[in-house]
């Protein structure tokens, strides 16, 4: 399923140090890998580490535990989705496959909740389901959906234990976002705020502040998101404009936007302050990809 190709999401539990971007999509056969790249504390992404479990694209990540992290979902080959998990320790190592629970689906989006937990929700089909992930990074079976069933979306914490799911397609972009309360639970659609877009991706920053960035075809604006959940309005980028990057948080409070498409697949990045403000292109480390994920760890 390439149309319209993911962001996907990732983001960052507060606090944590360090980040990986994992497998992705090559933009050449074979198209999906199981490489990483670990993000220092600095905001440096390290060189690629051999893969561990099935290779897949379309995936999403996020936190849970406080300092550790699951991969999760995505597609092994157009068409062929797969719903198998794969933790990362607090070190960054991750582990062999874990069997899917719940419905196999790509494109979707995924965050931490409640300081230790986290959520998988949306994706193709398109659907509004979503599996919660405990402190001990155990998947939950489906959870009927709500808000408007979408994919290509992207999600990241906000308010130190909450979530938001936002962005999209239905068939048709859109801007509406979700909130996800300190308990897992999701709200009904939140009127969307900024340019419609799928393909997004999205981290934490500030320690209580998410921000949405990239997307479309070839955009660079972002949105940045308050402790209360709010949405601001578009932002202009910085940096080159591209599609299904993917984001997490590094450092404690600052994140970094790294990866996806400008007509062809790439590897650079940029990094996000504390303020949220988006850096430079910095030039790109590790294999270049798109429709990868990324979460903190640490």
């Amino acid at each position: 399923m390439f149309p319209i190709i993911p962001a996907n999401s990732a983001t960052a539990a507060s606090g944590n140090d360090e980040g990986i971007f994992g497998y992705g999509n090559q933009g050449r056969a074979p198209y999906p890998i199981s490489l990483t790249n670990l993000v220092s504390n600095a905001g440096v992404i390290a060189t690629d580490v051999t893969g561990v479990g099935t290779a897949r694209y379309d995936l999403a990540a996020c936190e849970y535990g406080g300092d550790k992290g699951i991969f999760g979902f995505g597609t092994t080959s157009p068409g062929s989705y797969t719903a198998v998990t794969n933790l990362v320790s607090n070190a960054g190592v991750v582990g062999t496959d874990v069997t899917g629970v719940g419905t196999g689906r790509e494109s979707s989006a995924a965050c931490s909740y409640g300081e230790d937990k986290g959520i998988f929700g949306y994706g193709s089909g398109p659907t509004a389901v979503t599996n919660l992930v405990s402190n001990a990074g155990v998947v939950s079976s489906d959870v009927t959906g709500v808000g408007t069933a979408r994919y290509y979306l992207a999600a990241c914490e906000y308010g130190g234990d909450k979530g938001i799911f936002g962005y999209g397609t239905t068939g048709s972009v859109t801007g509406v976002t979700n909130l996800v309360s300190n308990a897992g639970v999701v709200s009904s659609d939140v009127t969307g705020v900024g340019t419609a877009r799928a393909n997004v991706a999205a981290c934490g920053y500030g320690g209580d502040k998410g921000i949405f960035g990239y997307g479309g075809w070839w955009l660079s604006m972002t949105n940045l998101v308050s402790n209360a959940g709010v949405v601001g309005t578009d932002v202009t980028g910085v940096g080159t404009a591209r599609y299904s990057p993917a984001a997490t948080q590094y450092g404690g409070d600052k994140g970094i936007f790294g990866y996806g498409n400008i007509g062809q697949v790439c590897s650079m990045s940029n990094l996000v302050s504390n303020t949220g403000v988006v850096a430079s292109d910095v030039t790109g480390v590790g294999t270049a990809r798109h429709i990868t994920a990324g979460c903190s760890f640490n």
